[in-house]
């Protein structure tokens, strides 16, 4: 009982923003009210405990999502803060997938940005329960109200409102707290360590009733209890609105709504306090469901010390030339020292060290139990995304999602004893980050590294010199097209050979359809067994599918394409696997050629910021690069601009824009699909 009560007292939460909402800034103060730090660092002085990688303090950004374990009211906060640049959203995807609860900070000026929109939509994928702090109210332009307004018009969230700024820009003193109505203020002497509990000031007091009272009337719609209580006019204390927010929020239904200031010290505390109330324990989420590799039957594995192990890696890290790899457990325990078994490579593996992570610093513990997020040393063959468990209870967890990247560069080493280390080094960056794709072009022998965008391929490079000492030549950055087909087209081909003092006899046609865009490949066999035998249709659809990776007209991935196994031939004694999954590739490469490939640009959402009078030179600008205005958003002396616009025409977009726009104009842009231009 005391170990379940133990799981209780975790919190595995999330720091989830745009770039500059201030994520990193409250993880900082966090860090510093629960005693894990004693001093503030600062995101602009590059002295972030979280931002601890020499690229993030250089560039004020954060790269890589940290980890980090403090506590706060006799309970233990885990806390991830991930990065708010689009390049390293899978940073996000993959943190969120082992989070049970997470934090969106709203910058007050900006309101919801477009990387906001993704990561609360990547949270909403994983079923995550959210908070919201509306950060940054002493800004001139601060809008709470309108902020809230953008989480209801652009996330689709349903907000409950649990404090209200008092005054705002450099007037913002403080908070009123709705639910036990009183004002917080904080003492700036203290950095905000400490604070006054007071009674709302007399012209404040109607407004704060005014928003109690909504506050009850939200929650009164998604819970009985209260809904009783409102109708017939009981008085509703503190305890039950706690107890009723808490179910709401774990029950995805309602997103309580903090604010303050987090790099005036201001609205932390009960920012914490909140964490522990309404986010849920690991004992507090549904089991998550794993499948039994064997006979792929579903089974629960639920949050207790006792259950067999189930923990699954989220990331791996090679910083210092070593493999750690972070995990999550889901189930069981794991002790140092002791063998574990990786279902999906059918490998035992040691933990030879199990590791509390501070961000950088790492400390040492014997045993680690259910709803721990932790280090390990020691796992030479396991990669991200793969379940650790026992051999005598295997299951597999459910994999995390992969991006594919859409930007490229050609490398080439310096020196000689670059070359030899070259290739080591990409490996470690490979297993680090799955985003990241690395092959030989056959046709020039070039190296060509591809990730998520030109900031992501520049961090690779700065630190594959900075950690490794290894020095590269870049080339021009590419983009990674993609190729379909116009039309319907058929071929065939006869496989007919000796190989290795054997015939080898396969005759296949193949019938390519071209598919609406982002279907895929899709494969069918439409022919009855006499003409070829089952046996060989996985051959043959391992041909297709290979020729498929390799476009005919520029040698880019083929997609949204559907191929028909729709003739061939069958020799008894000489059929074989080798000669059908040639004859069906050679048949694709045919039919492919047929029909009328062209190529697909990577299409990315943009979205610009800029004063009004110099509106007409942007979207100018957006238009000669191809894009399509989608919309125009007034927001309050600013106007907002989003578009879709070809990759390809991006490049050097930021220089434009900041002539265009005297450096007052900014823009951001994710991948939005893939589209002809």
């Amino acid at each position: 009982m005391k170990k379940q009560n133990k799981i209780k007292k975790i919190r595995n939460i999330g720091i989830i923003a745009h770039i500059d909402a201030g994520k990193t800034t409250v993880t900082e103060r966090i860090l510093y009210y629960t005693g894990r730090s004693h001093k503030i660092g600062e995101v602009h002085d590059g002295e972030a405990i979280m931002d601890w990688m020499p690229d993030e303090q250089e560039r004020g950004i954060t790269i890589t999502s940290a980890v980090t374990t403090c506590h706060w009211n006799d309970s233990e906060i885990q806390i991830i803060d991930t990065p708010g640049h689009v390049d390293f959203t899978i940073e996000v995807e993959r943190s969120l997938r082992v989070l049970d609860g997470a934090i969106g900070v709203f910058c007050a000026v900006g309101g919801v940005e477009p990387q906001s929109e993704t990561v609360w939509r990547q949270a909403d994928k994983y079923f995550v329960p959210k908070m919201a702090f509306i950060n940054k109210l002493d800004r001139i332009g601060a809008d709470f109200f309108g902020t809230i307004k953008m989480m209801k018009d652009r996330l689709n969230a349903n907000p409950l409102i649990l404090q209200l700024p008092v005054g705002t820009e450099d007037n913002f003193s403080g908070i009123i707290d709705l639910i036990e109505m009183k004002q917080i203020v904080w003492d700036d002497e203290t950095l905000g360590a400490e604070y006054q509990i007071n009674d709302i000031p007399k012209d404040h007091i109607e407004i704060a009733r005014k928003y109690r009272e909504k506050l009850i009337e939200t929650l009164a719609e998604k819970d009985d209890n209260i809904m009783e209580a409102y109708l017939a006019d009981i008085q509703i204390d503190a305890k039950s609105l706690y107890s009723g927010i808490r179910k709401t929020t774990i029950d995805l239904e309602l997103i309580p709504v903090l604010c303050g200031s987090a790099l005036k010290n201001k609205g932390i505390q009960p920012l914490l306090d909140a964490i522990i109330r309404f986010l849920p324990s690991p004992a507090d989420v549904p089991p998550i469901k794993g499948v039994v590799p064997e006979s792929q039957e579903v089974i629960e594995c639920r949050a207790s010390d006792t259950e067999p192990l189930a923990a699954l890696i989220y990331k791996v890290s090679m910083i210092e030339g070593r493999k750690l790899s972070y995990a999550r457990i889901y189930s069981g325990k794991i002790n140092a020292g002791e063998d574990v078994y990786n279902p999906t490579r059918k490998k035992k593996e040691k933990l030879s060290r199990i590791l509390r992570i501070h961000a950088n610093k790492k400390e040492r513990i014997n045993t680690a139990g259910a709803g721990s997020i932790v280090g390990i040393v020691g796992l030479k063959e396991s990669s991200t995304g793969e379940t650790l468990c026992t051999v005598q209870n295997p299951v597999i967890l459910e994999n995390i999602e992969f991006y594919e990247p859409v930007i490229s560069v050609a490398i080439e080493p310096k020196t000689h004893s670059d070359q030899e280390k070259l290739e080591n080094v990409l490996e470690k960056y490979m297993a680090e980050d799955p985003t990241l794709k690395v092959k030989e072009d056959e046709e020039t022998g070039q190296t060509i590294l591809s990730g998520m965008g030109e900031l992501h391929l520049e961090v690779v490079i700065s630190r594959m010199q900075r950690e490794f000492k290894t020095s590269v030549n870049v080339g021009k950055p590419q983009v990674v097209y993609r190729e379909t087909i116009a039309s319907g087209s058929e071929a065939g081909a006869i496989f007919d050979k000796e190989v290795a003092g054997q015939r080898h006899y396969g005759e296949v046609t193949i019938k390519l359809k071209p598919l609406k865009r982002n279907s895929g490949i899709k494969f069918r066999s439409v022919i009855n067994k006499e003409i070829i035998p089952d046996i060989f249709i996985p051959a043959i659809e391992k041909g297709v599918t290979e020729s498929l990776e390799s476009g005919s007209l520029m040698g880019y991935p083929v997609v949204d394409v559907e191929a028909l196994l729709v003739g061939g031939s069958f020799k008894e004694s000489i059929g074989s696997d080798l000669a059908y999954t040639v004859s069906a590739s050679m048949a694709c490469k045919k039919a492919l050629t047929k029909g009328k490939p062209f190529l697909l640009d990577p299409i990315m959402d943009v979205e610009v910021i800029t004063p009004e009078a110099f509106m007409g030179d942007v979207i100018g600008d957006l238009n000669s690069r191809n894009g399509k205005i989608d919309a125009i958003e007034p927001r309050m002396e600013i106007q907002v601009v989003k578009a879709e616009v070809p990759l390809a025409r991006m490049f050097g977009y930021s220089t434009s824009l900041r002539s265009a726009t005297q450096g007052r104009g900014t823009f951001t842009m994710r991948f939005s699909h893939f589209d002809r231009a």
